[in-house]
């Protein structure tokens, strides 16, 4: 237990340490936008530091949760890394800054942005932390085969229903109109639904171990966080009030998990 304290700690220890440095970051740039790459990016450092930590965990398990999270993590944070640097400031965090006086703005997004972002990463990357550090089973088994395909599935849900989203707002006659082509007609948040599976793969990976079954809570807080707070429910505000198709695309889609649209649908 010791070392399983010892590591969880040290992993908690360095993402303070990154969010602390990103803030810094934020306050010459007026702008905390490009925290959500660095949200990726954080759980590449989680499962590297912790692939250091744990040298007599299961190779084969060890190497396949580093590598998976490397895939997922270089792609969605390059990704939301582009974003930034093209479309500049994101809408939701101006909005939470909106009622916060000029003077306590660097507080507020150190407390609300950087801080809580690093304890809900460390929660989060619980399956990537405690799945490496068992011996047993030596070899990965059904229940991890299962969890890697999961997770690649997930990997591809986000990057195909990102690239149609960046295409679909690449071209000027899709202004003031609602994405529902490709993987958008079967699901208005593929990329949310391919984060999950991701999470709940890697989980299930982790899940054959001694201890990685107690990391539930991770993909547990991240579904909630895409579905209920900081993912679909928040977008899905904005979008309702600027997309005047959008109730309509709600009624036929399914909100997350890919389904037949209903009676209705356009195509």
């Amino acid at each position: 237990m010791g070392d399983v304290m010892m590591m969880l700690g040290t992993n908690l220890i360095m993402l303070i340490g990154m969010m602390l440095v990103l803030w810094a970051i934020s306050i010459p740039l007026k702008d905390v936008s490009f925290i959500d790459s660095f949200w990726a990016f954080g759980f590449i450092l989680v499962a590297g530091l912790s692939f250091l930590l744990t040298p007599d965990g299961a190779a084969e398990r060890r190497l396949l949760l580093l590598a998976l999270t490397t895939i997922w993590g270089l792609r969605l944070g390059g990704y939301l890394f582009w974003r930034w640097r093209k479309e500049g400031p994101d809408k939701r965090y101006a909005a939470m800054f909106k009622h916060v006086k000029p003077e306590a703005r660097h507080w507020h997004s150190f407390k609300f942005v950087f801080m809580l972002q690093a304890v809900l990463l460390w929660i989060v990357s619980l399956p990537v932390q405690l799945g490496q550090i068992s011996t047993t089973p030596a070899a990965l088994g059904p229940l991890a085969l299962a969890g890697a395909a999961l997770a690649l599935i997930g990997i591809f849900f986000e990057s195909v229903g990102d690239w149609q989203m960046a295409k679909f707002k690449a071209d000027p006659e899709s202004a003031g109109k609602v994405m529902d082509r490709g993987l958008w007609r079967y699901t208005r948040h593929p990329n949310y639904f391919g984060d999950a599976c991701v999470w709940w793969g890697l989980y299930l990976i982790a899940a054959e171990t001694q201890i990685g079954w107690a990391a539930i809570l991770g993909p547990i807080l991240l579904t909630a966080l895409l579905v209920k707070w900081s993912g679909a429910a928040l977008l899905e505000r904005g979008l309702k009030r600027s997309r005047p198709d959008y109730e309509a695309y709600i009624a036929r889609t399914s909100g997350f998990i890919p389904m037949p649209p209903k009676s209705g649908d356009p195509s």
